[in-house]
């Protein structure tokens, strides 16, 4: 008789183990499934462009390449006035308002009028591009923060009216770039232009050239 019982007690230690193991999987099954719910299901990945040495990147971390990146393209865009500035450079400003935080839009929108009012958009047609021997290199960019940064860009602005040129000026300007992803769909870069960093642009001399 006693075997009997020896039996059963063992029994139902057994199948209190295994209860026991259930409800461990349970609480572990709930964690798991609270986990994935709360993961995000997007997340970004900022790839630098240049990858021969390879490159380590993580999460929402945005490497000084691709700052730079973001802040000359948007900057040439805005320059670029292949018409009429009195109607191109509006334009830019509403097309490319996603890539501006609120202040600075407001701020070039100061500008555009004081412009305007000058005479200095009517008829103009302008471009910027990179100047020669100011190519990008990670000195150009400066972290100001886990979410902001100051670029460097030293480019050169042309301007013509009527097809007469006014105006070849070699410029740096220092931007400063900010974290601004607030809206992925009309700024797939979550980042923005957020002003002038100091002392502000400034015209550069060009390099002598040499005799021939």
């Amino acid at each position: 008789m006693s075997r009997y019982r020896h039996e059963i007690d063992n029994a139902r230690a057994h199948i209190i183990s295994l209860w026991l193991v259930i409800i461990l999987l349970a609480i572990g099954m709930a964690y798991a499934f609270r986990g994935w719910a709360n993961a995000p299901s997007e997340i970004t990945l900022h790839i630098p462009p240049d990858l021969s040495s390879g490159a380590l990147v993580r999460v929402g971390e945005i490497p000084k390449p691709n700052v730079y990146g973001f802040g000359y393209y948007m900057w040439q865009q805005l320059n670029r006035w292949p018409k009429d500035g009195a109607e191109d450079f509006p334009a830019k400003l509403y097309q490319f308002s996603a890539y501006l935080t609120p202040a600075f839009r407001a701020q070039l929108l100061r500008d555009m009028d004081r412009r305007g009012r000058k005479g200095e958009l009517t008829g103009r047609v302008r471009a910027l591009y990179e100047a020669p021997g100011a190519q990008y290199e990670d000195a150009r960019v400066e972290v100001l923060g886990p979410n902001a940064w100051a670029i460097t860009i030293e480019a050169v602005i042309e301007e013509t009216v009527s097809g007469l040129p006014v105006k070849h000026t070699r410029i740096r300007y220092p931007l400063r770039i900010v974290r601004y992803d607030v809206d992925r769909e009309l700024n797939p870069w979550g980042m923005a232009i957020d002003g002038f960093a100091e002392p502000g642009p400034s015209k550069v001399e060009e390099p002598a050239k040499e005799a021939t």
